[in-house]
């Protein structure tokens, strides 16, 4: 089984980072990155993905007001 992560930040050097650890991870595989919220609740529904590693403080739509427009918790 492999988990699909979605990975949210402002910054792109800290989104291939965090693409880098969870490549080289077995069993996870990066479907998706956001630059900032909205993004990140566009692509969260497009593609569904099992996990998703945001930053808080972003443009547009902090990574806690995009959780509470999914609904996660």
């Amino acid at each position: 089984m492999s988990y699909k992560v979605l990975v949210v930040d402002d910054a792109a050097f800290m989104r291939n980072m965090i693409k880098d650890v969870f490549g080289s991870i077995p069993g996870f595989t990066v479907i998706g990155e956001a630059s900032n919220g909205i993004e990140a609740i566009e692509k969260y529904r497009e593609l569904r993905p099992d996990l998703v590693t945001m930053n808080i403080v972003m443009p547009l739509k902090s990574g806690i007001e995009a959780n509470r427009v999914l609904g996660i918790k």
